[in-house]
């Protein structure tokens, strides 16, 4: 689960207020002033987790108190870029199909780019997408997840834990709103697509990804999740999977929708051991969701391809708006920018091309000029983008650790997409500047939507 990083900022002002209604952040910490209700909703809160698996390896995955809380309008301006940025990288997934020059500039393997030029067999390359986001003043984009989105049933599941909590009731007769889960639009964008697939009448649903990693336990939520709707599901290693007289197999179960969460990266760093997963998808004998097309918006670079002015005519003139509004400037790294960007330490990150989990990123702000400078040269014999830092906004969060502590939490926002369509949030809050929970930096706080006084 990763997002990009900027330079620390403060909490926005007045962005929990509307006309006429009371802060939601200053009602919900007073609630907090009552110790018998906080240490019962502190003990919800891990007991709740506890019982229903919500760990990332060994840690619990929250220890924030209250959940994320939008106004209304907030949550409408979110949707809103979202949306906006989403339609432009629709609009640069057609140009780099039918253009070889362009497509070059992601920097894809020879393998990933056989892969992406097969027809998936149903319109969105990506039926579900997260745009990763910091929400100051302004919403601004700083990744695009177009791979696997992680992190859904992670959400719903602690948003159940949530609504059980004695303070979130107490919450909730003071103010109307409502949780955005995420579950059931996963799984129908994945039948949509398997429709237009249009190759089987009955889905037979594999998720697929390495065995035992330590997101195994949101395979095991999203496998309820779907059988309890009458679908067959299985969680497969790639490595197990055969392709044989047409069909693929997960064990001795022939399967025809693959809910993919392994990374196209990943899968050929391994070779033939995961061949049938790729050969039963260019033979069109399996829906896989997210298509392997995928992999070529999942590019760090394509943000640079959204934010350079040099292609500014790829995109409407609403798609340039949103770009301007929403995208930090970001570019490919060349040499001819290396003296510019060692200049910039302090207002710059380095991120490689096709990472995730944080990996190689480099914040200019946290490390010395020496340091910089050699990141940058990695940088420019490899496959890396520069982009500009974004303010994040710090929060004060209540969190359950030895009783109710206040910290000043960084925060970022995370909007699905499905189908080019808004439709509710990963949100993340950490003491660090790199907010990422795969690395164990971050913790998942569910978001709920405030509508106005109960």
């Amino acid at each position: 689960m990763e997002a990009g990083a900027g330079s620390a900022g403060t909490e926005p002002r007045s962005h929990l207020k509307d006309s006429g209604v009371k802060d939601p952040v200053a009602a919900f910490h007073a609630l907090l002033e009552d110790e018998r209700l906080a240490s019962d909703s502190a003990q919800a809160l891990a007991e709740g987790q506890r019982e229903g698996r919500l760990m990332f390896g060994e840690r619990p995955l929250c220890v924030a108190i209250r959940p994320q809380l939008l106004t209304r309008r907030r949550y409408e301006r979110a949707v809103s870029a979202a949306e906006g940025v989403a339609s432009a990288l629709a609009s640069l997934e057609k140009a780099v199909l039918r253009d070889d020059e362009l497509r070059s500039e992601l920097g894809l393997e020879a393998e990933e780019e056989r892969l992406a030029m097969a027809e998936p067999g149903f319109s969105f390359s990506s039926p579900s997408v997260r745009l990763d986001s910091f929400f100051a003043d302004e919403v601004r984009f700083v990744e695009y997840n177009a791979e696997s989105p992680a992190g859904m049933a992670y959400s719903d599941n602690l948003t159940d834990v949530f609504t059980r909590m004695p303070v979130m009731k107490a919450f909730r007769k003071r103010f109307r709103g409502r949780f955005l889960p995420t579950r059931g639009r996963q799984l129908r964008a994945m039948l949509h697509a398997f429709k237009q697939w249009g190759r089987g009448t009955t889905p037979v649903i594999a998720i697929v990804d390495w065995e035992g990693l330590p997101t195994a336990p949101e395979f095991e939520m999203f496998k309820s999740f779907f059988e309890d709707a009458g679908i067959k599901t299985v969680i497969c290693d790639p490595r197990a999977l055969e392709f044989r007289r047409g069909k693929l197999y997960a064990g001795a179960r022939a399967v025809n929708l693959v809910y993919r969460r392994v990374l196209t990266s990943e899968l050929l760093t391994r070779g033939d051991d995961t061949r049938a997963l790729r050969d039963a998808y260019m033979a069109g004998a399996v829906c896989v969701v997210n298509s392997f097309r995928a992999k070529l918006l999942h590019k760090k670079m394509s943000l640079a391809l959204l934010s350079d002015d040099l292609y500014q005519r790829l995109y409407t003139p609403a798609q340039r708006a949103a770009i301007r509004r929403h995208v930090p400037w970001t570019r490919r790294v060349r040499p001819e920018l290396a003296e510019d960007i060692a200049r910039r330490r302090q207002s710059l990150v380095l991120k490689p091309n096709d990472e995730y989990g944080g990996k190689g990123v480099v914040l200019g702000w946290t490390v010395e000029q020496a340091e910089w400078e050699a990141a940058i040269e990695v940088a420019t014999t490899e496959s890396y983008v520069v982009q500009e830092a974004v303010e994040i906004p710090r929060v004060r969060f209540p969190v359950a650790l030895d009783g109710i502590r206040y910290l000043d939490m960084a925060v970022d926002l995370d909007p699905y997409l499905f189908n080019g369509r808004a439709g509710g949030f990963m949100t993340r809050v950490s003491a660090a500047a790199l907010l990422n929970v795969t690395a164990g930096a971050g913790s998942v706080v569910p978001t709920f939507v405030v509508e106005g006084p109960a």
